[in-house]
């Protein structure tokens, strides 16, 4: 069996405020640090039927980018639940619900 790390560093002022978040995977050729502004992690724990996430943004992260960053998300998870589970209906309502936001955060 095959396994790769993900790894997720965060540097913290002296309020244990994100100053910096760098990520970096096993499986990139250059392997180097990868900077982020914001990470989201989600784990499913099957035996709850529970999501247990994890949300990261620097403080230096414009709010501006944070709702986009989240529409981002929503894009994606629409795309992967449709080919993860080919339910079309479930996948077009999360791609609706991105344009509305898309043109709620073009209207500002």
């Amino acid at each position: 069996m095959r396994k790769s790390k993900i790894s997720v560093d965060v540097t913290l002022d002296e309020n244990n405020v994100p100053e910096k978040i760098e990520w970096s995977a096993e499986d990139n050729l250059q392997g180097a640090l990868q900077a982020a502004k914001a990470v989201s992690l989600s784990f499913w724990d099957d035996e709850k039927k529970d999501t247990l996430n994890l949300d990261l943004w620097t403080k230096d992260m414009n709010t501006d980018a944070m709702k986009m960053f989240y529409v981002n998300m929503l894009g994606s998870a629409s795309n992967t639940l449709l080919n993860s589970t080919g339910d079309e209906f479930m996948s077009s309502e999360i791609a609706n619900l991105c344009e509305k936001l898309v043109e709620y955060l073009n209207q500002k």
